[in-house]
């Protein structure tokens, strides 16, 4: 039941993309490796545009959101590619480990290199533009 609850607020919050004057649209953010899309789980919104303001009442939580992701099964070493709509100004990207540790990880022209160690991985990228921020999550297997 619980994850049926996520879901519909996960899809509320996706879903909402137009607003009747079809000018603001919450972002979206896709993951590509080895040529394959998947769109990212929103974690948290924020926006201010004009007259209208917009935000996330309630967060959920982070390995929630992996659950509802599509674990992506990736090799050791891959790169990763992000595309997220109407070009953040910043982008930070932390791993959560399998021991509960969280790394920074570096990025570059919108790439990250995954681990060269076998595991499973969650990933958070918070973004930020001149009318707000977003935290897009995924999570990875490592084989």
């Amino acid at each position: 039941m619980k994850k049926i609850i996520l879901m519909l607020i996960t899809l509320i919050l996706t879903g909402c993309n137009g607003f009747p004057n079809g000018t603001i649209s919450q972002p979206e953010g896709k993951v590509i490796v080895g040529g394959e899309q998947y769109t990212m789980m929103s974690g948290g919104y924020e926006w201010k545009e004009d007259n209208i303001e917009i935000s996330t009442k309630s967060i959920p939580d982070i390995n929630e959101l992996a659950e509802l992701f599509e674990t992506i099964e990736v090799d050791k070493g891959d790169t990763l590619k992000f595309e997220i709509d109407k070009n953040p100004s910043s982008i930070t990207v932390t791993k959560l480990n399998e021991d509960g540790t969280i790394d920074s990880v570096e990025i570059e022209d919108n790439k990250i290199t995954l681990p060269s160690k076998e595991g499973y991985y969650i990933y958070e990228l918070n973004t930020i533009w001149d009318q707000g921020k977003e935290t897009f999550i995924f999570d990875i297997n490592v084989k």
